[in-house]
């Protein structure tokens, strides 16, 4: 019996670094959706609830700790792992603070993120 592939959405406002994980994570058989909106995440229902959710802490216009404290405050949304990254490592005690379930400082060793994730996603 074949497994359902787990859902992953990315969200960065940097296309280089999209695009980078969604070939990491496609390679390793995960389900990728990347975004650099915001307002994606903020519109999440329950028939497209990704599994994990990766999240740049700071993003044009937007605070993705905001974001971060606004998913763990919403019933449907307070479950899903959040693993937020950002290359300001100050940024780590916040972002916990925020909600996140981890952090990544940049640049992050794929390997790292990798065993992150499947920490979440057994």
């Amino acid at each position: 019996m074949q497994q359902t592939p787990k859902y992953i959405l990315v969200v960065d406002d940097e296309p280089d670094i999209l695009e980078f994980l969604q070939v990491i994570l496609e390679e390793e058989g995960y389900e990728v959706v990347t975004s650099e909106k915001t307002e994606f995440l903020e519109h999440l229902h329950d028939s497209g609830l990704p599994h994990l959710i990766l999240l740049d802490v700071l993003l044009s216009g937007k605070d993705g700790r905001e974001i971060a404290k606004h998913l763990k405050s919403r019933e449907e949304t307070k479950a899903i792992p959040i693993i937020m990254f950002s290359a300001h490592l100050s940024a780590e005690e916040t972002s916990r603070a925020a909600g996140a379930d981890d952090f990544l400082a940049k640049p992050f060793d794929i390997d790292v993120l990798l065993a992150k994730i499947a920490h979440f996603l057994p």
